[in-house]
């Protein structure tokens, strides 16, 4: 039986693609094997029907003396990971980014095993970045803006594997809002930063007109700590709003949404071209490298988007920015379009279709 080894950070956009691919292979009869660091234990679950092999990994972050020891836990690593290859004999070895996947790429490159990477940004990631030179292929899942590798011939664009409900709605006509009829909403901003949307989206709600505010309706994802906030803001104006701090079917509610008002992280880029909506992105600011506004960029220049930096953004140029927009319903009608052509709804089947080549090609 070909095994294939996987190997992941702790990170969930790190860690769905891996869970995408391994599910797609097992289907195919391939035995899977997930090396990863300490927290494999927990990894059971993430993976069913794979192998978890923990490997010593450490990071730079931290302090003094955790900075110190880094070097020898990653060097650990390494020689545990050539050790566990003796054993497994993988057919190919795949990394996706994450301090974990450091020491085992570095001995799949080592150990002469056919190896590829996975980077879910636009910017290839620091752990990727590292590996690039060294790896067989790097899987894009955008376009790379910077740090890719000089030879483009090893890139290849498979996509960023979406959640399935979202995959399954890839189909799902857009219709811009009616003449007078009500407008739908979408606002969410992940797990970090969503204080600045809970900020600005209400406040520039407020600035609208009352004939163009009184057709909108609000899905926003809210931190905790700023929901009763936000409530009680769209409460003043009289904007129905549904509020939560998690939506446990964020696509459909995607393909429902006339407008996505939304940070640009590579799930919710991936997730907004495969349903096909127009969207306002406002990077995170604090991101590292920068890479959100990289994914971004990818649907503006593709006029698939609107790309705002948070930086540039008051309450008064998003409420401008927002009566724009919803004024030109054939523009969103474009812009819907331009973002499901960028859309790769399989891109489960394409990374599941290169990695198997990779593995056939070191059987031959």
């Amino acid at each position: 039986m070909t095994t294939i080894v996987l190997s992941a950070g702790g990170t969930g956009g790190h860690l769905f693609p891996a869970q995408a691919l391994a599910g797609e292979l097992l289907r195919r009869g391939r035995r899977i094997v997930v090396m990863t660091d300490r927290r494999g234990r927990n990894y059971e679950s993430a993976f069913p029907g794979a192998g978890i092999e923990q490997v010593p990994a450490a990071t730079f972050a931290g302090s003094l003396a955790a900075r110190l020891v880094a070097p020898l836990q990653i060097l650990a690593g390494l020689v545990v990971s050539l050790a566990k290859f003796a054993r497994i004999r993988p057919a190919a070895v795949v990394g996706f980014g994450g301090y974990p996947s450091l020491p085992v790429m570095t001995a799949a490159w080592l150990g002469g095993y056919p190896t590829a990477i996975h980077e879910q940004n636009a910017v290839l990631g620091r752990v990727n970045r590292r590996l690039a030179s060294r790896v067989g292929t790097v899987a894009a899942s955008l376009p790379l803006a910077r740090f890719a590798p000089r030879d483009a011939s090893r890139i290849v664009y498979t996509g960023n594997p979406v959640r399935p409900e979202a995959a399954s709605l890839a189909a799902a006509n857009y219709i811009a809002p009616a003449e007078n009829g009500p407008i739908r909403l979408l606002v969410f901003g992940g797990s970090q930063g969503a204080r600045a949307l809970s900020e600005l989206v209400p406040a520039a709600i407020m600035r609208l007109p009352e004939t163009l505010r009184t057709r909108i309706e609000i899905t926003q994802q809210c931190r905790t700590e700023d929901i009763q906030r936000v409530r009680a803001a769209y409460g003043i104006v009289e904007v129905k709003a549904e509020l939560r701090t998690f939506f446990d079917d964020m696509p459909r509610r995607m393909a429902d949404a006339h407008l996505v008002i939304s940070r640009s992280g590579a799930s919710t880029i991936s997730e907004i071209a495969v349903i096909g909506r127009p969207a306002i992105l406002i990077p995170f600011p604090f991101a590292t490298d920068d890479h959100q506004t990289a994914n971004a960029a990818v649907l503006a220049d593709a006029g698939a988007a609107w790309l705002v930096q948070q930086r540039d953004l008051s309450e008064r140029k998003l409420a401008i920015l927002i009566e724009e927009i919803l004024a030109n319903p054939a523009e969103l009608q474009r812009r819907a379009a331009a973002a499901h052509a960028l859309g790769k709804p399989d891109a489960t089947r394409r990374l599941a279709d290169l990695i198997d080549r990779i593995a056939r090609a070191e059987a031959a």
